[in-house]
């Protein structure tokens, strides 16, 4: 076979493959409209149903809002814990300073330190 051959044939293949295919997704199409067509003719929902789905919402957010404020807590927490940590680090740092470089002539500042 020469290559003018295999090319008409793999061409000729490829056509009928594609003929083969295309009146599916057309039938797809149709299927899906009609599904929409119908959905559309459906009745409308119950007030029971409108009031059970409102209540899952309302529920929901409720759980959502419940979740995010105990995150925020916790961060607070967390903040509030880093801060005193860091005034505690401070303040040893500043009374091991004080000690020593005091240099005698005045009492000692844990003398003068007044207890509140």
């Amino acid at each position: 076979m020469s290559w003018r051959q295999v090319l008409l044939l793999s061409c000729l293949s490829a056509v009928v493959l594609l003929s083969s295919v295309k009146p599916k997704i057309f039938m797809q199409e149709s299927d899906a409209s009609n599904f929409l067509k119908r959905r559309s003719k459906r009745s409308p929902k119950s007030r029971d149903e409108v009031n059970v789905e409102n209540r899952q919402k309302l529920q929901a957010d409720e759980l959502r809002r419940e979740y995010y404020e105990e995150q925020r807590n916790e961060f607070e927490n967390f903040v509030e814990e880093q801060k005193d940590e860091q005034e505690e680090r401070s303040r040893e740092a500043v009374e091991q300073w004080r000690l020593w470089h005091y240099d005698g002539l005045y009492p000692s500042y844990l003398y003068n330190h007044h207890c509140i």
